[in-house]
């Protein structure tokens, strides 16, 4: 009996380095988009948060509702770019439950509600429309204290 099929040892050479090459670079480059996104999405999580209590402090500390308005956009601007996020879109929402007329009133309670975005990187905008972001929202909750000094 004779065979017909022989292994041979030439037969079984294969290209396993260029494989694992293509398989490595096929993997790391998502992986290493999910890493970068989920440290842009941090960066900006932590930017709004800070942005939300800078905000509702300098709101609080204004002599005016007004005032604090526009006391409030900066210091969460601000708070934005200390983040590193100059770019960032920033809404800064400021309500008030106010037994009194004016939302610096003692026993009023000032939210910030601040909502901003993150551009997820490495992401083209040939794939459709804007690029890709992730929405970011941070509430923050002074309370103004009964008592007050009065000047």
């Amino acid at each position: 009996m004779t065979r017909r099929w022989q292994r041979t040892g030439d037969a079984e050479r294969g290209s396993a380095v260029v494989e694992l090459t293509w398989l490595g670079i096929l993997l790391l480059i998502p992986t290493l988009w999910i890493v970068l996104s989920v440290f842009e999405v941090q960066k900006g999580a932590f930017g709004t948060s800070a942005a939300a209590r800078a905000a509702g402090r300098a709101y609080a500390l204004a002599p005016t509702d007004a005032e604090g308005q526009r006391r409030a956009e900066q210091a969460a601007r601000q708070a934005l770019v200390d983040q590193g996020l100059e770019d960032a879109p920033l809404t800064v929402t400021v309500s008030c439950d106010s037994p009194g007329t004016s939302c610096h009133s003692g026993g009023a309670v000032i939210t910030v509600r601040i909502s901003s975005r993150v551009d997820l990187p490495l992401m083209p905008e040939v794939l459709g429309g804007e690029k890709p972001s992730f929405a970011l929202d941070a509430t923050h909750v002074v309370p103004i204290g009964q008592y007050r000094e009065v000047r």
